[in-house]
């Protein structure tokens, strides 16, 4: 643990960065990284595209599978925009058009048009009215108090915390369970973090959903220390059943789910992974590989 960037104090274990996702447009596809900024939103692009419907409310896989096949690549200064039969999408990362007011969840929210190219582009893949915003970050979204403990949190067009983390162990563990009743094992896009937990060389590894049991993780950088704070337990809607390659919905992970994941955190409700804030760290450079020593919450 030696090598840990200043923890605040002893560690109960350690770990390793596995991996980073950044999904710069909420409910598309993905970008797996080797090294994301972290700002106090989250890592850096994260969600900070989102797809909205004639009215101005979001849109997400929920209602729209085929947002799975949207496959964003970020550039240094574009993000391009890639689904099947479509000519490719370029958006500039530095520019916006009008502003606008759009709607997520119950949250009238503060947004940037991206134009009538952007918002022909989405209307013809997805077959419903639709256009693309952007975040204004000078109109900060803050997280649930109560879940973060009074700490404020912002994010951006997240469900409504900075980060997502899961530990290769928890799907290790979904995944043997899926098998043994027939099903083809899924990949770690199914449930979408930001930080993937993998164990970190001559320790003990993880077990499954020690995320869950974490109060803080200590992360060294080159620069300075950065200190998550895992805070709600992350209820899983149906788009874990939602193939990213096919955008084709079965009910296999849902249901197993539903048989060992039932949380009384959240009176009942199917969980699976930690949503994080950031206490300390913003502005710093994460990198898969960097490690990580973290604390078990005693309650």
């Amino acid at each position: 643990m030696a090598d840990l960037a200043a923890p605040d104090h002893a560690c109960d274990l350690a770990a390793v960065i596995a991996g980073l996702f950044v999904y710069p447009v909420k409910s598309c596809a993905g970008v797996q990284v080797e090294q994301a900024l972290l700002l106090d939103t989250g890592l850096e692009f994260d969600r900070a595209w989102m797809v909205v419907d004639g009215h101005g409310n979001f849109l997400t896989q929920r209602e729209l599978p085929r947002m799975a096949l949207i496959k964003p690549q970020l550039k240094h200064f574009e993000m391009i925009l890639r689904a099947p039969g479509m000519l490719a999408l370029h958006i500039a990362l530095d520019q916006v058009e009008a502003p606008v007011r759009v709607g997520i969840w119950n949250e009238d929210v503060a947004a940037f048009n991206m134009g009538p190219v952007a918002a022909q582009w989405f209307t013809d893949f997805l077959g419903v009215r639709a256009r693309l915003v952007r975040f204004d970050p000078d109109h900060p979204r803050v997280s649930n108090l109560d879940w973060t403990g009074g700490t404020l949190a912002l994010n951006q067009f997240s469900d409504g915390y900075p980060l997502l983390v899961i530990s290769e162990a928890s799907l290790d563990q979904f995944n043997k369970k899926l098998t043994a009743q027939g099903f083809a094992a899924v990949g770690m896009e199914r449930f979408r973090p930001n930080i993937v937990l993998g164990d970190a060389p001559g320790e003990l590894p993880l077990a499954p959903h020690d995320e869950d049991r974490l109060v803080l993780l200590h992360i060294a950088t080159a620069y300075g220390p950065v200190r998550l704070q895992p805070v709600k337990p992350c209820a899983r809607c149906p788009i874990p059943n939602i193939d990213p390659a096919t955008a084709i919905s079965s009910h296999a992970v849902g249901d197993l789910l539903q048989g060992y994941r039932q949380d009384a955190r959240l009176k009942g409700a199917v969980t699976f992974g930690m949503n994080a804030i950031v206490l300390a760290g913003i502005d710093q450079l994460l990198r898969v590989g960097q490690p990580i020593g973290a604390s078990y919450r005693f309650e």
